[in-house]
């Protein structure tokens, strides 16, 4: 069966992680589509993004709720009412509710510009991963996707993609290679995910082979 994805988007997200998603599904490497975009300002450039492919958005503001178990709830409500499968932050950039965590266990998805557990946390996002990748003097660096937890970056690890720090980078530079296999890894990783090749045993994700493939 088709999975139906909600992608979730904090207000300053560029989108580019979702049109992949977008992209991913559309030449059909995914087996699903798009049913909604959740984001918690209006004028969010993923948002337009979603509207120019007629995804359906929403807004939800954290702003408009007294308790965080308010705005989870509301969130819920979303993604039940748009009959969500699988769950990808996209630019999203708070801790998630904990009752969406609970009720979407290992159907949650997150995209971290470094190579996990290395350079995660809170306040590791953006420009500040790829500077402290660089302070650190680390020959290389990379992209996670995982299963988001009640934590910030320590769910269990789905897809990595390593690449190498150049001794002229800076944030920007290395910051804009990445990128690019951000977009690869978040469309193998649903993939996987629509495909139910993904089995998560503790602390680790297991890939089950593709019969059609033999691999």
């Amino acid at each position: 069966m088709s999975t139906r994805i909600g992608v979730l988007v904090s207000g300053s997200g560029r989108g580019s992680n979702l049109q992949a998603i977008l992209d991913g599904c559309e030449a059909g490497t995914i087996d699903g589509r798009v049913a909604v975009v959740v984001g918690t300002k209006a004028d969010a450039p993923a948002l337009q993004r979603a509207e120019r492919a007629e995804v359906p958005v929403v807004v939800v503001s954290p702003r408009c709720f007294t308790t965080d178990e308010a705005y989870g709830a509301e969130l819920l409500h979303q993604f039940e009412r748009f009959r969500v499968d699988l769950v990808c932050l996209a630019g999203y950039m708070r801790i998630l509710p904990a009752a969406v965590v609970r009720a979407y266990r290992n159907r949650v998805m997150n995209i971290h510009p470094a190579l996990l557990p290395a350079f995660g946390g809170k306040g590791m996002y953006g420009h500040y991963v790829h500077e402290a990748v660089l302070e650190s003097g680390a020959k290389y660096s990379g992209c996670t996707v995982h299963f988001v937890d009640e934590q910030y970056d320590t769910g269990p690890i789905i897809v990595q993609r390593v690449v190498p720090v150049h001794d002229d980078d800076n944030a920007e530079l290395l910051a804009s290679r990445i990128l690019e296999q951000e977009h690869q890894a978040y469309v193998e990783a649903i993939k996987l995910f629509s495909e139910d090749r993904l089995r998560v045993d503790g602390r680790r994700v297991r890939v089950i082979p593709d019969p059609v493939a033999g691999n």
